[in-house]
């Protein structure tokens, strides 16, 4: 007896643990969660394997043999110590450029030519156009040339490379495990975004900038939560083997005066003009400099290398990333005179590095570039009105974002980037506002050649705006009205239903009991199954062939009305009368509903 009532026990608990169970999608949630952990994990050993490359190429050459020694940022080791001018005029400068160059381009356009340039608009392109596909080896390759480029002082940063690994990485598992094209986008997005979330120490605002980077005006929002679970994995794996500290340590900056946003909307503006200046440099460079050149693709980083060291040798400080010279900005130790001069010259240093076809991310120079305008911005209008501008370097901050959130159109994230690179939140209403400004002035220009403006311009929701036209089309305006279509009784036999179709041109009518309700329908294509048989005539009657009704009603949509194609297979579907479904007003076929959507195609892209 106890055996039974512990069964039954067991029994009841199984029974509650499986309701339980059908109001989540463990298997769904389970399989995404298992995703976005393996490439997170990926990503950030990625990370951590691309900075000690850079480090070590760096020591050998620009620590080595030149001897020159960049200032680090403040989560890096370095921060609020003096820290003196490089030195000028060093000849080591035209040599070690060139020569990352020269190698950078072999192993590029020898080995993975899709790796060149900058690593992000490889993956923003492989999206939209291929499907999400990134061959395996293009993120050993980009990682190896990046951290030469890079670790030889070209002006590239971390972005691109550590983007393609993570999102190499996306693509090749989700091939691997023969998942969909949607999925294989979605783990690409979710191998940028915890690459980037992982070697910038941003978890949220790299899921966000993975999202936002690949439209103008629109967002991935469907890869967002494995984006922000993957980023968070990676960022985990980085920060425990090099701290959980900021990027960049700042001050206790506060936004309490109103009037300073007069000054902030006049910086928006600056950064927007200084961005449109960036894009027109840089591919100006591209398509009329290098690209022109009659030289194998493989030397052309090397002449980049050797105008960026041309450079370099009478000044030196744009050379690198250049993380530790925003921070010098942020504590105060650079004169006006000189952020000018480097925030003009950054942007020609990184046409030289990239637009030959070096390898590197444009992110970090872009910061460099924003953050000196900002450092001389905040130092001229706090000379000018000390009583309002009272936090002059709080603008390097500010410019960080507004100027890459304008040259890329990636406002949102790059508000919350800088704030957790920075560990600083006190300037969220200024880094908005700044971000956003800049960002609607520069709206018709990207430093990202491969960003679409919104997702129906994407390959990879081509299916979103068929659904999308056809949600707007009623059935009423596509189908033909025929107020005059036969009826089929039930007990009809089938030798004197043939007749009916004989003068029509539908294929398809209702069958209607002895009370005038349509209980299915009978096309012609039932009745060739069965009118070949001798004998048959008479006894088969449309009862005995008709097929399960399935209508839709003038004010239905053509995406309704498609899902009844699909679900049925039928070839043309009865239009009945809102009010009285009896009343059969005419067909839907599915030529209405393709000349309607061709239609309306036409005209949306007129309009567009």
């Amino acid at each position: 007896m106890a055996k039974i009532r512990f069964k039954r026990l067991i029994i009841r608990g199984r029974n509650l643990l499986t309701d339980f169970a059908k109001n989540f999608e463990f298997k769904f949630t389970g399989r995404w969660m298992l995703y976005s952990l393996v490439i997170g994990l990926v990503a950030g050993g990625g990370g951590i394997l691309f900075f000690y490359l850079q480090e070590a190429i760096e020591l050998i050459s620009l620590k080595g043999a030149a001897g020159f020694y960049p200032p680090l940022p403040g989560g890096e080791s370095g921060g609020s110590e003096s820290h003196a001018l490089p030195s000028m005029f060093n000849w080591w400068f035209f040599i070690i450029p060139t020569v990352g160059g020269l190698i950078s381009g072999w192993l590029v356009y020898t080995w993975a030519p899709e790796a060149e340039g900058h690593g992000t608009d490889g993956v923003i392109k492989a999206f939209h156009q291929d499907r999400g596909k990134i061959r395996a080896r293009v993120p050993i390759i980009k990682t190896l040339a990046s951290a030469i480029t890079i670790g030889t002082g070209g002006s590239a940063g971390r972005e691109g490379p550590i983007a393609q690994i993570g999102a190499g990485f996306g693509s090749f598992f989700a091939s691997k495990l023969k998942l969909t094209d949607q999925d294989r986008r979605t783990m690409v997005v979710s191998g940028m975004a915890a690459g980037i979330g992982s070697i910038f120490r941003s978890p949220i605002g790299g899921a966000l900038f993975a999202v936002e980077c690949l439209y103008k005006d629109d967002m991935e929002t469907e890869g967002l939560v494995p984006a922000i679970t993957s980023s968070i994995i990676g960022y985990t794996v980085y920060a425990s083997v090099f701290g959980w500290n900021t990027i960049f340590t700042t001050g206790d900056y506060s936004f309490q005066n109103p009037l300073e946003l007069v000054f902030y909307g006049v910086f928006g503006l600056l950064c927007a003009l200084l961005g449109i200046f960036y894009v027109k440099i840089f591919y100006g460079f591209h398509e009329k400099v290098f690209a022109p050149l009659k030289i194998p693709k493989h030397f052309k980083p090397a002449i980049g290398g050797l105008c960026l060291g041309t450079l370099a040798f009478f000044f030196p400080y744009i050379l690198g990333s250049g993380y530790g010279w925003i921070q010098m900005a942020i504590d105060g130790q650079l004169a006006i005179k000189l952020m000018i001069i480097a925030a003009i010259l950054k942007v020609f240093a990184t046409s030289f590095t990239i637009s030959s076809g070096g390898s590197g991310g444009i992110f970090a120079p872009s910061l460099f570039i924003g953050g000196m305008l900002g450092g001389a911005f905040g130092g001229l209008a706090h000379n000018l009105f000390p009583d309002i501008v009272t936090q002059p370097t709080a603008f390097v901050l500010v410019g960080m974002a507004a100027f890459f959130a304008g040259a890329a159109n990636v406002p949102v994230s790059m508000t919350i980037m800088i704030s957790e690179m920075s560990g600083s939140y006190g300037l969220l209403v200024p880094l908005i506002f700044t971000s956003t400004l800049a960002f609607f002035v520069t709206r018709k220009w990207s430093i990202y050649s491969q960003q679409l403006k919104n997702h129906a311009e994407s390959p990879a929701h081509r299916g979103d705006l068929i659904v999308d036209i056809l949600r707007d089309i009623p059935v009423k305006a596509a189908f033909k009205a025929k107020p005059d279509l036969p009826k089929i009784a039930n007990n009809l036999p089938i030798q004197r239903i043939l007749p009916l179709f004989a003068d029509r041109e539908e294929d398809c009518f209702p069958v209607i009991n002895k009370e005038g309700e349509i209980t299915g329908l009978l096309s012609m294509t039932t009745l060739r199954a069965v009118i070949g048989e001798e004998g048959v005539g008479s006894l088969i009657v449309a009862e005995d062939i008709k097929t399960k009704l399935d209508t839709v009603s003038p004010n239905d949509n053509l995406q309704q009305a498609l899902g009844h194609f699909l679900k049925t297979k039928y070839s043309s579907l009865p239009v009945v009368n809102t009010e009285d479904p009896n009343t059969v007003l005419g067909f839907l076929t599915y030529h209405d509903l393709i000349t309607a959507y061709d239609e309306a195609l036409i005209k949306w892209s007129t309009d567009n």
